[in-house]
């Protein structure tokens, strides 16, 4: 039995908030360790329908022995990005179909991270790769680190790592380079150990936590998928319906929380304006102001919700 190493985050909140109903059409867009889509497949019963999409084709391969095993036939499983939800939609439903609940968990898995071969674990001897899926991005990460500027470097360990010593890092990979290529992430880890001042290090995560961050969501555009997949769910949303993001870290939150805001205004003319003329409306109700965190409880069984952050609306 190939059993997922992964837990899902804030899985009680989420079956709370999403409002669930025997009968009801739902999408998982970030399958995992299938947590969630077990959990809302016995929630809506043999008369609902689950969508569960995920990048990696080994992620839908692993569920499908859970699926065959609970004996769980409302679920449809699915090889694909997020941000193709729309498409996706289409091509597994004859009819078009408006949904009760679409939830997303944007954090990388438990099962990701301990295949040695995606580079995402420190110790990793692989070549470098920090990608998703097996068949796309590769050689991306190596190319970037072997080849950029130490400009670009820093650019993109500032920007998408929100790194303090971007400039001393991506200065020490282009000296470490120079003697020899680059390939694992152990080699990374050791270049950036060796960078960063050691009175400096956090305390809980590893020194290199920032950089192999910021090349993972360079390398899998996951800041441009989440801007695209937003507006998408949000019009596959019945009235009443349901979305639930988890974010884990800050970049991720920040363009889920500045969305919903938006898209919850009745007005999105610049302040300067004294008479509205956007003709925005409003069509989403925001369900919790403030990002719903893991429980204390959560954090001894799971550590790795500590920084989840989980933001529900629900459609006008």
């Amino acid at each position: 039995m190939n059993k997922s190493l992964h837990k899902p985050v804030l899985l009680e909140e989420i079956l709370s908030l999403l409002k669930l109903e025997e009968g009801s059409n739902c999408v998982d867009c970030t399958l995992g360790g299938g947590g969630y889509s077990l959990a809302i497949s016995k929630e809506i019963g043999e008369s609902g329908q689950l969508l569960s999409i995920d990048l990696d084709f080994e992620a839908i391969s692993r569920f499908k022995e859970i699926v065959s095993r609970e004996k769980r036939e409302n679920i449809i499983l699915q090889v694909g990005n997020f941000t193709d939800i729309d498409i996706l939609v289409e091509k597994n439903f004859k009819t078009k179909v408006k949904f009760s609940a679409i939830v997303a968990d944007l954090g990388l898995s438990m099962d990701q991270l301990k295949d040695d071969s995606r580079t995402f674990s420190f110790s990793s001897s692989a070549n470098l790769n920090f990608s998703y899926s097996q068949e796309s991005n590769f050689g991306k990460a190596m190319g970037i680190i072997n080849s950029a500027s130490a400009y670009k470097l820093e650019e993109i360990l500032k920007k998408y790592g929100e790194e303090r010593f971007a400039r001393l890092i991506a200065k020490n990979i282009v000296k470490e380079r120079k003697n020899e290529k680059i390939r694992t992430g152990f080699q990374l880890k050791e270049i950036i150990e060796i960078a960063v001042p050691k009175r400096y290090w956090p305390q809980h995560v590893s020194v290199a936590t920032k950089t192999f961050q910021a090349l993972r969501i360079v390398v899998n555009e996951e800041l441009e998928n989440l801007e695209k997949f937003l507006p998408k769910a949000l019009k596959l949303l019945k009235p009443g319906g349901r979305l639930a993001v988890v974010s884990f870290h800050s970049l991720e939150d920040r363009i889920v929380k500045r969305y919903f805001k938006k898209e919850a205004s009745t007005c999105i003319c610049p302040a300067e304006l004294a008479i509205c003329q956007c003709g925005h409306k409003a069509e989403i109700k925001i369900i919790n102001k403030k990002p719903i965190i893991a429980s204390e409880k959560e954090l001894q069984n799971n550590p790795s919700s500590r920084s989840a952050k989980l933001r529900v609306i629900e459609k006008i």
